[in-house]
């Protein structure tokens, strides 16, 4: 079972950036600048999808839409592995 589930309030476990792809160092996202922070640590997010990667089906991978600003607006998905979120209350 996953360790969270579409509708689970997470937050980022550490700030989260736009890691360039290895085999071309372009962006994984497209618009967003190779390496620019996505998120901040401690971010709240709502995970909206739970999925696998083909290059790694052994890794969940969350698509968690984080808070943007204080009025609760959300940003696009973004991928994370499991480590890079943490539960409400949880370190």
């Amino acid at each position: 079972m996953s360790r969270f589930q579409m509708g689970d309030m997470v937050f980022a476990a550490q700030d989260l950036f736009n890691e360039p792809l290895e085999e071309s160092g372009e962006s994984g996202i497209p618009g967003v600048a190779p390496g620019a922070l996505l998120t901040v640590a401690g971010t709240r997010g709502v995970v909206v999808n739970v999925g696998h990667a083909q290059e790694m089906p052994d890794a969940e991978i969350y698509l968690v839409r984080f808070e943007t600003a204080a009025s609760g607006v959300l940003s696009e998905p973004i991928g994370c592995l499991g480590e890079e979120l943490c539960e409400p209350g949880k370190p």
